[in-house]
């Protein structure tokens, strides 16, 4: 394979203040170095300390990893815990009025539900579950606005045993009777609407239609949580209101169900190259490992932390520090209900100063909208208790990094640049903030335990500074165990036979010369041009750092020369350039730009303007549409989880 040229250049180091190395869990680089050495001296018996030591256990562990049937591995596989358990009742003696969160409402009305409140709620709850008939390794789709709620029917689900799969609340009725039907899901958890940005959305009736379609008979239960009061159609033999259901159990307390470190937690669907979604399948011991471990490590937890990760519960994140890290540390953390523009673009940096956050984690795509929003606006706020920034979702660019430390963090806070995925369940690649010197762009260094690595096509390992495929050679505890009902897709997938054994993330990455690890993009968005393979995120930096440019996204399309011909997608500061001429002279402006950045064979082909790009709600860039688009090809597949469908038409017709 011809390596895959790197050509962002990145100089820039910051290295972490003395006062943070010496207050951090994981204080230095040689107290890093040494939990590496140890991971790499006795791979079991590091992950084996670690899980005696974070986790609860009914029933001790005596296996620790069982490689005899890889890639299926399994992890502390004869223990007995409940994820809820080690969520919650393990407070109730030492901190039972500890606020666990903080929910801000669309509205601004906020509300404080203390340790011993959410443990009584999920035991209620759970006992309603039960009341349903709902039991062990049952599946129950949760399908839920931003919401203490949805924590609570996710813990619920936990406490009983039942394996949930949580849907964005953004997704199509088609959509979820996709996930409905493959996970054969016994019951359906929603309400009646959501409200974001001062309008009420309706979700019941996606429930409805979805069930509609059929091949759902499996589903007994709608269990609906009145959130906005609105009218919703009603099927008596199957729907439930969640304040009958709750009010109707006489004991907020439900014993928990212990199950094997190995019993299926949840089933979350994430997007494959085919288009038809892979239910990514994470066991219970190995995954809430990673994240206490993740938490304790990356986000340099510490009890008085007020901890706020922007995730939706519908995504990974939101599994991971949302609903199952923070509350197993104890931690008092913030949740949001609505966008960050309303009822202005301050709306984050007033939540931040009011709650007095110390640790922030969000998205790039987010930070990259705030400053086009008002790259000043954090300035208008006291942002001084905060200690700590993260990002995650995407690489960040170093000019959004730099704008979130400087302006956000005000030159006194680590970033926390973390790589990870959906089928890893927490952090693989971050700083340990208080360990590492920062470059902006880069995730730095593996954490202890995880053998990442860059191989070419035939698996080998490269070692120079040539960009590869991000692997991770060794099995980790918190990693997926298989894709739901599909154990060979699973196989070819992640675990390809070119690759000896290792798990292939599906990036593509480089490290440099302190063996910072450098992400370059998805495999499938690598560009071959003329030769010469190019990493899209590389790209996409270099017009980012123009001062004209708000956010870009790249991709290739075919040419009958070059192979494929770069095609850039911008979002300008200014207005979109509706005069042909003044579009093809900013167009010009940025192609020299990037050829001066990074080199004429990275010059886009065809620069297209809009007002925006094609995001999911939660801000996840929809890139294989942008792809069709620049291909010239007819959009045919689901749309509706689009923020913005009309944009597409806007960037077909873009003058370019």
């Amino acid at each position: 394979m011809s390596n895959i040229e790197s050509t962002l250049n990145e100089t820039r180091v910051f290295n972490p203040a003395a006062e943070f190395v010496k207050q951090a869990n994981v204080s230095g680089m040689a107290a890093y170095q040494s939990m590496c050495k140890a991971a790499q001296d006795d791979y079991p018996g590091f992950w084996a300390n670690l899980a005696r030591e974070h986790l609860l256990w009914k029933k001790p562990f005596t296996k620790i990893l069982d490689e005899s049937k890889a890639p299926f591995y399994k992890w502390f596989e004869d223990g007995e815990l409940n994820v809820s358990y080690n969520c919650l009742d393990k407070h109730l003696d030492t901190q039972p009025n500890k606020t666990a969160i903080i929910f801000e409402a669309d509205d601004g009305k906020v509300t404080h539900v203390s340790y011993r409140e959410l443990h009584g709620r999920v035991s209620q709850f759970a006992n309603g579950l039960k009341s349903r008939g709902i039991k062990k390794g049952d599946r129950v789709i949760i399908y839920m606005p931003m919401s203490v709620e949805a924590v609570v029917a996710m813990q619920a689900c936990a406490r009983i045993g039942a394996i949930h799969s949580v849907v964005f609340g953004g997704f199509s009725s088609k959509s979820l009777h996709e996930r409905i039907t493959d996970a054969q899901a016994v019951a359906v958890i929603t309400a009646d609407g959501q409200v974001r940005g001062g309008k009420n959305i309706p979700l019941k009736p996606a429930v409805d239609e979805a069930l509609s379609f059929g091949n759902c008979e499996m589903v007994h239960s709608v269990i609906v949580y009145r959130r906005t009061g609105m009218d919703v159609d009603w099927d008596d033999d199957t729907n439930i209101w969640w304040h009958d259901l709750f009010n109707s159990q006489t004991s907020a307390q439900c014993e928990p169900e212990w199950v094997s470190a190995e019993h299926p937690l949840f089933i979350l669907y994430t997007s494959g190259s085919t288009g038809k979604p892979k239910g990514v399948q994470h066991s219970t011991g190995g995954y809430l490992l990673g994240a206490i471990t993740s938490m304790q490590w990356v986000f340099d937890y510490k009890p008085t932390d007020v901890f706020w990760c922007t995730a939706d519960v519908g995504w990974i994140t939101g599994h991971s520090y949302v609903a199952y890290g923070p509350l197993a540390m104890g931690a008092t953390q913030i949740i949001f209900e609505g966008v960050p523009t309303y009822p202005d673009a301050g709306r984050f940096w007033k939540m931040i100063q009011n709650h007095k956050v110390t640790t922030f984690y969000t998205a790039p795509t987010a930070i990259r909208s705030l400053i086009k929003l008002g790259g000043d606006l954090p300035t208008q706020y006291d942002l001084s208790s905060l200690r700590l920034l993260g990002s995650v979702g995407e690489p960040i660019n170093p000019e959004a990094w730099m704008w979130y430390y400087n302006t956000v963090g005000g030159a006194r806070c680590p970033i926390v640049d973390t790589w990870w995925q959906t089928e890893t369940g927490c952090h693989m690649i971050a700083p340990l903030p208080g360990a590492m010197p920062l470059k902006p762009g880069t995730c730095t260094l593996p954490l202890p335990g995880i053998m990442a690595a860059i191989a070419n096509e035939a698996g080998d390992e490269v070692h120079d500074q040539h960009g590869g495929f991000l692997v991770i050679k060794r099995p980790f505890p918190s990693q997926i165990r298989t894709i739901w009902g599909d154990p060979d897709r699973y196989i070819k997938s992640y675990f390809p036979a070119e690759m000896h054994g290792a798990y292939l993330a599906g990036d593509s990455a480089r490290r440099d010369e302190d063996g910072y690890f450098w992400i370059m993009g998805r495999i499938d968005d690598v560009l071959n041009v003329s030769g010469h393979r190019l990493g899209t995120m590389e790209i996409e930096s270099a017009l980012v750092s123009n001062p004209l440019v708000a956010e870009a996204a790249v991709v290739g399309k075919p040419h009958d020369i070059k192979g494929e011909a770069v095609v850039a997608f911008v979002v300008l500061k200014g207005a979109r350039p509706e005069d042909p001429a003044k579009a093809k002279e900013i167009a010009e402006t940025l192609r020299n730009w990037v050829g001066k950045e990074i080199g004429p064979i990275a010059k886009p082909d065809e620069i297209r303007f809009g007002e925006n790009l094609p995001k999911t709600r939660s801000g996840k860039i929809m890139r294989r549409l942008l792809r069709a688009l620049a291909k010239g090809e007819e959009i045919t597949q689901d749309v509706s989880t689009l923020e913005n469908p009309a944009i597409l038409e806007q960037l077909k017709n873009a003058v370019r």
